[in-house]
């Protein structure tokens, strides 16, 4: 039997696309000939992930996990909304989502993880998806979200099962108050962000850079009503405070009552959870978001097929 060397089997992964457990039981099945290997991996649907993997993805499943004082978002892109029904991707999201939580957000990490009873990575149940289902499938980021004392709460709208769906939150709230009580907050809260989406959890968190832009076109916007000096530089900074509203979290107004600031939620909860509330962080993924999708014509497609 020839001698299936590492090189080898990532040789024949880079012309096929496909696993590298795939690719090692191809050249073990066909004695080491490379293009007899590839001819197998066709054979058994596995080469097939190479042409996929150029096609558009931006359909899919945003997972969610939650272990103990941890949380971790994943998101998962396919080609077509339909693929989000599937119960075998629903199951590679949920375990890459319970998988992210000990690989600590490092995407390299969980891509060449151990797939739970799979015999192999992450990255190559991901090329087997790709075989089985018929689209392409990829994963696009993952993330962490930790407290040291409370909580880690979640949410997910628009869910097609437990904790996967089209928009993810975690939300961390640091007190040593009441678990079930924060808990509930805590959901509340990151429905709140799934709705108002803010950009950082207080001013002093906001980008410098994008604040010093944004007084810049807000200076330029006041200056150009004629204003003196002095009036513009008022108008800029009413209308920054208006703008801290749109982007900070706890200067925005809580979606749940409509009136009251995030920043007043918290301290009013103190009472309810017996001790102070802070809020240590959110993170939010939106199913597809900043990906390109392909706009096609469908009577060009047709034409260029007869045409071929």
């Amino acid at each position: 039997m020839a001698d299936i060397s590492a090189a080898l089997v990532k040789s024949l992964r880079d012309k096929t696309g496909a696993g590298m457990m795939d690719c090692k039981k191809a050249l073990t099945e066909t004695d080491g000939d490379i293009e007899a290997a590839v001819d197998w991996l066709r054979k058994n649907g596995l080469a097939a992930a190479a042409k996929k993997s150029g096609r558009a993805a931006s359909e899919g499943l945003v997972g969610i996990a939650i272990g103990g004082s941890i949380g971790a978002l994943v998101e998962i892109n396919a080609e077509t909304d339909f693929v989000a029904r599937n119960e075998n991707f629903q199951e590679f999201v949920g375990a890459l989502a319970t998988l992210a939580l000990d690989s600590g957000g490092d995407f390299d990490t969980l891509r060449t993880t151990a797939f739970p009873g799979a015999g192999g990575s992450v990255e190559d149940r991901q090329t087997e998806l790709v075989a089985t289902i018929g689209e392409n499938i990829h994963l696009r980021r993952c993330v962490t979200l930790s407290v040291e004392n409370g909580v880690v709460a979640s949410y997910m709208h628009g869910a097609t099962v437990a904790n996967q769906g089209r928009i993810g939150v975690l939300v961390g709230l640091e007190s040593t108050g009441d678990k079930a009580a924060l808990e509930a907050l805590g959901k509340q809260i990151a429905m709140h962000v799934a709705a108002a989406r803010p950009e950082a959890v207080s001013i002093a968190d906001l980008d410098v850079a994008t604040l010093e832009r944004e007084r810049s076109v807000l200076a330029d916007q006041a200056r150009a009503s004629g204003k003196p000096e002095e009036i513009v530089e008022k108008m800029v900074e009413g209308r920054l405070r208006k703008y801290y509203e749109e982007v900070a979290l706890l200067e925005q107004v809580f979606v749940v009552d409509g009136e009251t600031k995030i920043s007043k939620v918290l301290e009013a909860a103190a009472g309810d959870v017996g001790a102070p509330v802070a809020i240590a962080g959110f993170l939010c993924f939106a199913l597809g978001e900043g990906v390109e999708k392909e706009e096609s014509d469908f009577a060009a497609e047709v034409a260029a097929q007869v045409a071929g």
